[in-house]
């Protein structure tokens, strides 16, 4: 007890002297405190190797079980693709052998270019977008614009170094299309929202919600196949269509000439053109 008394008697008079130390000689004081901080900075650096290690196990621990994780993951993913891969070439073999028999002759194949979206010349009142490509890429009115989605319109003006695309949604918008499994014939018809309508669908077919919407090729507008949207909603007779582009997020279009002149009456069909920069196949 008594020693513990003189201790703190003792502590108090040594702080005290080192801070008259501290005041009287502050080089000295600077010269101990880097002296104690290099003698305690092993022991210090010491006692942190075996938390640092542990930590890092930890963290090589976490890594692994996710990477075992993805591993998984990507077997499963690559078994799926696999066996898409053989319905593919199943199919792809059938179709051959179904051509054959039927004496198919393909059509020829369609050229394009490549344009870029410079302007967005529509508003509340018309959908439509300007294009970096015209008649020098021999871009001309009736062509389809597609995006790596699917159909987004056709070409209604061609100048010399632009051409401007009347988009799906656009009010003068008419596309031949069949819905749903049933290829249902119908119309897509704009109307200046996000969402244009199937017009003349026959009353006993039944669409709904989720049903892909591609061309039908009727009319000579468009090949047969191309996506166009899926059906969102259908209310009363009034059945919507979600179109698979977003007109915001157009930075490039492709311009294809598929041979068909459907839509156009001023153009003489036996006219020859040269082929353009692309082909698809």
């Amino acid at each position: 007890m008594l020693v513990s008394r003189f201790a703190f008697i003792v502590l108090v008079v040594a702080s005290f002297a080192l801070m008259l130390i501290g005041k009287a000689d502050t080089m000295l004081v600077e010269r101990v405190r880097t002296f104690m901080s290099d003698a305690v900075t092993p022991v210090a650096s010491l006692l942190s190797q075996p938390a640092s290690t542990v930590s890092a196990v930890m963290d090589n621990l976490r890594e692994l079980t996710a990477i075992r994780e993805e591993n998984s993951r990507l077997r499963d993913e690559n078994a799926r693709l696999l066996r898409w891969q053989t319905a593919a070439r199943l199919l792809e073999a059938e179709n051959d052998s179904l051509k054959g028999l039927l004496n198919f002759v393909p059509g020829p194949r369609a050229s394009f270019v490549t344009a870029r979206v410079v302007a967005d010349t529509g508003g509340a009142f018309a959908h439509s977008l300007l294009v970096t490509a015209g008649s020098r890429e021999l871009v001309e009115k009736g062509q389809a614009a597609v995006s790596g989605e699917g159909l987004v319109g056709r070409v209604i003006e061609a100048g010399h170094r632009s051409s401007r695309v009347l988009l799906l949604t656009d009010i003068n918008s008419r596309i031949p299309v069949s819905v749903g499994n049933a290829r249902a014939r119908a119309i897509l018809a704009g109307d200046n929202t996000e969402r244009p309508r199937l017009l003349y669908l026959r009353s006993q077919v039944r669409v709904q919600p989720g049903d892909r919407v591609t061309t039908s090729g009727d009319a000579g507008a468009f090949p047969p196949g191309l996506p166009v949207g899926i059906v969102t909603s259908v209310d009363d007779g009034d059945v919507r269509v979600e179109p698979y582009f977003q007109r915001d997020k157009l930075e490039y279009l492709r311009i294809v000439d598929y041979g068909l002149m459907g839509v156009l009456t001023d153009i003489d069909p036996g006219a020859s053109r040269p082929a353009t920069s692309g082909e698809l196949r």
